[in-house]
């Protein structure tokens, strides 16, 4: 196994982490020198928090999809790649061997080839959880195209916004996609997302739920229609492009506190090295083993734990196109047993969700070779960190609760499996590589316990690189807050021991079942119904999701009678415009904001309400109506 580094004792980690402060060059080449290199670089690290500039390995030269496939070839050409589970468990999987799966990526690189992409083009795909999914990143990275999965509950609306900032010009998509016991309609969407975009000039359409579609002549092709060109032009090689360290290998647009879309940068070298040494770590690969991540490729997750993590490593990967109760809620404990899977790696959101229906589904279950559990996409809270643990672990699994964003490209903050300490509910202590601190409101750093604002004040491989097309925009959010420090936008507290846990945002910015939306990108899709005057979102608990949305609004005209039907004719405005992981949980309809003499709404007054306090609200001399209060608590649902 093509191994960066593998920590194997407590001991070996407190040697990697004072290493990694006091000498993070020399560390840092030694984990690179493992990778497979077409030039090596020619300085390790040059870096500026308040550029914000970060190059890492300059001079380099690589290519990522040669890391993950070629290099395996000879030692592990003929094992398991990827494993896919389909939605319908009557419908067979399948098994890609490294062999196979290089094959159809120098397969699918020659159909982008011949269809115009070429280095530094932008690529939107938007598909489902297939095999495919992973051989158009692969073969997208392979060409140097950029690439930019949206994940397939977006709507044609927020896919418009997202072409239109990253200049996109093709499209990888399918006919439709199943998910549970619904499947979308993939290409529809897309065609409603071009209505207005001048700068796609392909889109590629993978056959997969056989929905009737509409294909344009000149514009649209079927995927199946141009494998079938390169196999009669006899399937040659496709070497891979030489790639410079630092040119970007994708985007992935994360919700920010504005309305607009952002488009995280993540370069070539750094994330690789990154998604490998942090995958190899955290979960202790060992060769052989099964690794389930049960994201999407549509979130960060997928890129690094399903994709890039695990096969550059040499890893068998497991990607699953369905979701955890259906047909039933045993579908995951199904899926482990039939593939024996070693590693689990899923989100809060998901478990709590499971254990609603308690240990039934997990009857008759052979679990056994479950040998390490994760979490991941937001605090675990310690209910389900011990229902995890216990039904599913049965107590002899790791369990390693792992902090980390679309921003960082992979995990920062995490207990290694068995071999550093775990705490319930705590992330516990950073990796090697990763310098965090704790500030206050101020900025001053706060030594030992403590309890303020998780800030990183040292680069890591893996980090951001810029927000596409607007690189003051990457300045402002993450490095304007604190100065020569990275703001996470999360609070956290430390304990005497240097544990880490996190307890959510601080920004205006929401995490929902592990996706984060952010506040404005909300309100501005409320206020798009056409009798809403003005609209105020913020988080509260969720027993499911962790965390809920709650919408106060202010509507134009009478709706006494009919709330129920206005509250679904808002959710649906804000289905169309985001798509339906963003629709309100609570919506509350008000006479007015909570603002101060400066037109600013006071969120924490409404965040306490949203969360049943009726008492203690704080300071309200400075609203401008102070008696509005009483009317919002009066009609909190």
């Amino acid at each position: 196994m093509h191994q960066a580094y593998q920590i194997s004792s407590y001991a070996q980690y407190q040697e990697a982490r004072q290493k990694s402060v006091e000498n993070p060059e020399l560390f840092w080449s030694e984990i690179a020198s493992h990778f497979q290199w077409k030039r090596k670089w020619d300085t390790v690290l040059d870096w500026n928090f308040q550029e914000p500039s970060v190059k890492w390995f300059e001079g380099g030269k690589l290519n990522i999809s040669e890391n993950c496939l070629d290099r395996h070839l000879e030692t592990r050409g003929n094992e398991p790649a990827l494993l896919w589970e389909a939605n319908d468990p009557k419908e067979p999987g399948r098994v890609l061997s490294y062999n196979e799966l290089h094959f159809k990526v120098c397969q699918f690189a020659h159909v982008l080839h011949a269809n115009g992409v070429r280095k530094g083009d932008r690529v939107c795909i938007y598909i489902g959880m297939v095999p495919e999914l992973a051989i158009a990143l692969l073969a997208c990275a392979r060409i140097g195209a950029i690439h930019s999965v949206i994940f397939g509950g977006f709507s044609a609306r927020a896919i418009a916004d997202r072409l239109e900032d990253a200049s996109a010009t093709f499209i990888i998509t399918a006919d439709g996609a199943f998910r549970g016991a619904k499947d979308f309609p993939l290409k529809a969407i897309i065609d409603d997302a071009l209505e207005a975009n001048n700068t796609v000039q392909k889109v590629i359409v993978l056959e997969r739920t056989k929905t009737p579609v509409s294909m344009i002549a000149g514009r649209d092709v079927w995927w199946e229609d141009e494998i079938s060109k390169v196999v009669a032009a006899g399937n040659p090689d496709f070497p891979a492009l030489e790639m410079d360290s630092e040119d970007p290998l994708f985007i992935l647009y994360t919700s920010g506190s504005t309305g607009k879309p952002k488009g995280v940068v993540h370069s070539t070298a750094g994330y690789m090295i990154w998604a490998n040494y942090t995958f190899l770590n955290v979960f202790q690969y060992k060769a052989g083993q099964v690794h389930f991540c049960t994201a999407d490729i549509g979130w960060i997750t997928g890129h690094s734990y399903i994709v890039y993590g695990p096969l550059s490593a040499g890893a068998c990967s497991l990607m699953f196109e369905g979701i955890p109760t259906w047909p039933d809620a045993g579908r995951f404990w199904e899926i482990c047993e039939k593939h024996s899977v070693n590693i689990l790696y899923t989100a809060p959101t998901a478990i709590r969700s499971l254990m609603a229906f308690d240990t039934k589904p997990l009857e008759g279950k052979n679990l056994s070779s479950l040998q390490v559990l994760g979490s991941v996409g937001e605090p675990i809270n310690e209910e389900a960190w011990h229902w995890y643990s216990r039904e599913v672990g049965k107590d002899l699994c790791p369990l390693v609760d792992t902090w980390w964003q679309t921003e960082t490209g992979g995990i920062m903050i995490s207990n290694l499996a068995g071999i550093t300490p775990s705490r319930p509910a705590w992330a516990t202590l950073p990796l090697p590589g990763v310098q965090v601190c704790v500030v206050n409101e101020q900025g001053k750093e706060l030594e030992g316990e403590a309890s303020g604002n998780l800030c990183i004040k040292f680069p890591w491989p893996g980090m951001l690189r810029s927000t596409w097309g607007d690189h003051a925009r990457c300045r402002q959010t993450y490095f304007s807050a604190y100065p020569d420090l990275y703001f996470t936008g999360d609070g956290c507290i430390r304990d005497a021991e240097g544990n880490y846990r996190i307890t959510g945002r601080v920004d205006d910015v929401l995490n929902v079942s592990g996706h984060r939306i952010g506040t404005a990108e909300l309100e501005n899709a409320i206020n798009a119904h056409s009798g809403v005057v003005e609209s105020a979102v913020v988080g509260y608990p969720h027993d499911i999701k962790g965390q809920g949305i709650y919408a106060y609004v202010i509507y134009n005209g009478n709706h006494s009678d009919e709330e129920d039907r206005v509250r679904k004719d808002i959710s649906m405005t804000v289905s169309k415009l985001i798509g339906a992981i963003a629709r309100p949980d609570k919506i509350q309809f008000v006479p007015g904001l909570p603002k101060t003499r400066s037109g600013k709404i006071m969120r924490r007054i409404l965040r306490k309400i949203a969360e049943g306090y009726t008492s203690n609200l704080g300071d309200t001399s400075t609203l401008l109506d102070p008696t509005l209060v009483d009317v919002l608590k009066e009609g909190a649902l």
